[in-house]
């Protein structure tokens, strides 16, 4: 069994489902952004793991899964580089505009 078959395996139809859609979603985003992207999936909380995404492009991104499962098998199927975290490379790689400098500065206009 592939490490694909194998997460595919353990998850509801009904989840197997959200990570196809979600799946999509990511691909959308590599399509409008360079062709490719980078994720990497971050645990939110007990409800919601988030899959943090930079395009080609630079520009970045993000989808939000019910579970690290749906997330993992959404980027199994998306096809994304995935990365540990979001650390070096990845974080060279984003490119920031005026309004994500204010809000980390704590301006908020």
């Amino acid at each position: 069994m592939t490490t694909e078959e194998t997460t595919a395996a353990v998850l509801s139809p009904r989840d197997e489902k959200r990570a196809q859609r979600i799946a999509k979603n990511v691909k959308a985003f590599a399509a409008e952004h360079g062709g490719t992207a980078d994720g990497v999936v971050e645990y939110v909380g007990k409800i919601a793991t988030r899959i943090a995404l930079v395009g080609a492009d630079g520009q970045w991104g993000d989808q939000v899964a019910p579970s690290m499962a749906v997330a993992e098998r959404a980027v199994e199927l998306s096809g994304v580089t995935r990365h540990d975290s979001f650390e070096g490379e990845l974080g060279l790689k984003v490119k920031t505009g005026e309004y994500e400098w204010k809000r980390m500065a704590g301006i908020q206009i």
